[in-house]
């Protein structure tokens, strides 16, 4: 997760910097382009740590790395990117990609909010002779934690998770799936950023879970 943020940010990075080069052709002053690169990157690391902060602000700061590897790349190879010195005129390949680079740029930070489900799988597998329901615990930077154990009439089954709403208050829905240990129930931990209350986890077919410990 770690190598993805990073490279997501790489991405996010050359886009940028390739924006700033092509816009730098009408004074020539190429070597604008990893400058402002660097500074991007430092506004990302600034954003995570005073508006964000905790675990959530770590993120941006990996992102801005990406941003900082390719300021650093660019400022290396920045010699063999400019065939002339002086100032160009924009040609038609230019003015598409200054046209197109943003959008794309842009399309990618909406891809990457719309595909952030909120929630992350800790662990799962087979457990007996525990109370079914689900408690919740905190973790890490105020996070939380939602252990959903099924009961014996699950024996042999899976735990899915299929949706989790964040709008109002939080639901859990699940999908009950055949599994592999046919004389265990299952268990799953679900990591959230935060917990609307009250909690409603249920399963596809619209069964409702107690909670079975006092938060």
């Amino acid at each position: 997760m770690v190598y993805l943020i990073i490279l997501i940010g790489m991405f996010l990075g050359f886009i940028f910097f390739t924006f700033t080069f092509i816009a730098s052709k009408k004074n020539g002053k190429y070597y604008l382009a990893p400058i402002i690169t660097f500074l991007m990157a430092i506004g990302i690391t600034a954003y995570g740590i005073f508006f964000i902060g905790g675990f959530e602000g770590m993120g941006y700061g990996l992102l801005a790395t990406g941003f900082l590897f390719i300021s650093i790349i660019g400022t290396l190879l920045l010699p063999l990117f400019i065939r002339k010195k002086s100032s160009q005129q924009f040609k038609k390949g230019d003015k598409i990609s200054l046209f197109i680079l943003p959008i794309v740029f842009f399309l990618t930070i909406g891809l990457i909010i719309y595909s952030d489900k909120g929630y992350w799988i800790i662990e799962q597998g087979e457990t007996s002779g525990e109370k079914e329901g689900y408690r919740i615990s905190t973790i890490l930077e105020g996070r939380k934690e939602v252990l959903l154990i099924l009961g014996e009439e699950y024996l042999g089954k899976e735990i899915v998770v299929k949706k989790v709403s964040r709008r109002g208050p939080t639901k859990i829905t699940v999908e009950i799936v055949e599994g592999n240990n046919k004389n265990k129930a299952p268990f799953i931990k679900i990591g959230l950023d935060e917990i609307n209350e009250p909690l409603k986890v249920q399963t596809t077919d619209g069964v409702i879970f107690n909670s079975i410990m006092v938060k």
